[in-house]
């Protein structure tokens, strides 16, 4: 009997168990890289990476990550594709699904990625859509254990628009057991509703502020990403002035704890959402955090076709 397909479309595609298992691995992964061992645990195996969204980290990351792996990258972009333009999502799908071992698609609507899952023969990893950002909240949570030690019971303060990168953080801190403080300004609020609700937060904890102050009082991590995400392009002169006291700058690190990392997604607008200061000064891991992304998406994709290994 085979094993059912197992995709990672968001954070909660994964169990506790599972994400420290692949940070686990992750570590292992990344510490070969690092002294220039080889590690082929996917040769012979073929990656699939459809883009609809512009890409920098997520292309490099992956695509670097699955030849270390000893395997090979298929590259799609909008004009190769088009999912459900010229032709139906599904049908691309069981076409694409057929001729290599993995998936990772980066869209707009989530509802995209679901469907070419329903109808792929092989795991498909979302490498962001609106909605979920899940293999990025991975590696920040990747360097916070490395930096940190466990996240369980600590405080991270997410500053800024709720996004799909707060949604993210949301179903990881229900899963994983910290506390998560929010503080967006009126109107960019969290969609509760698309990440998880308050009372289905488990172990974790989620509390809104008004005021970007209060949810860094004391935290162990503050984090952020930029005002304007893709797709919200036209709404750039609004987002700036509504935005303006969300700057994650010196005054906001200060009342953090004296330890208290900072971590962007990256790209960074020094001056908008955070000051040139804090992303370029002691606290910053942000560089740690996009290496990371490879190594925790080489564990990933590594779970995802061969499971645990010893």
């Amino acid at each position: 009997m085979s094993t059912p397909i197992k995709h990672y479309l968001q954070f909660t595609d994964l169990s506790a168990e599972e994400c420290a298992y692949v940070f686990e691995r992750a570590s292992l992964i990344k510490r070969k890289f690092k002294a220039y061992e080889k590690h082929h645990s996917l040769s012979d195996r073929t990656l699939a990476m459809i883009f609809e969204k512009a890409s920098t980290r997520t292309r490099v990351s992956f695509e670097a990550g699955m030849y270390q792996l000893g395997g090979s990258v298929v590259h799609l972009t909008t004009g190769d594709s088009q999912l459900g333009r010229a032709e139906p999502i599904e049908d691309s799908a069981k076409v694409i699904s057929r001729m290599v071992d993995l998936v990772m698609i980066r869209t707009y609507e989530q509802t995209k990625i679901e469907r070419f899952a329903a109808h792929s023969r092989v795991p498909v990893i979302n490498g962001l859509t609106n909605e979920f950002h899940p293999c990025q909240i991975l590696a920040d949570i990747f360097t916070f254990i490395e930096h940190r030690g466990s996240i369980a019971g600590k405080t991270v303060a997410w500053v800024g628009d709720g996004n799909n990168m707060a949604n993210t953080w949301l179903q990881a801190a229900a899963m994983l057991g910290f506390h998560l403080r929010v503080s967006t300004p009126s109107g960019y609020e969290v969609n509760e509703k698309t990440a998880a609700a308050p009372s289905d937060m488990g172990q974790g904890s989620y509390k809104t502020y008004s005021n970007p102050l209060q949810a860094c009082e004391g935290a162990d991590l503050v984090t952020t990403d930029v005002w304007t995400s893709m797709g919200f392009e036209a709404e750039n002169e609004a987002r700036r002035a509504a935005f303006a006291d969300w700057c994650v700058d010196s005054r906001l690190m200060a009342v953090a704890k004296p330890d208290a990392l900072f971590m962007h997604c990256l790209p960074a607008h020094r001056g908008e959402e955070v000051s040139a200061e804090v992303i370029d000064g002691p606290q910053s891991v942000v560089w740690d955090e996009a290496e990371n992304r490879m190594h925790v998406q080489k564990a990933l994709m590594e779970y995802l076709l061969l499971g645990r290994q010893a």
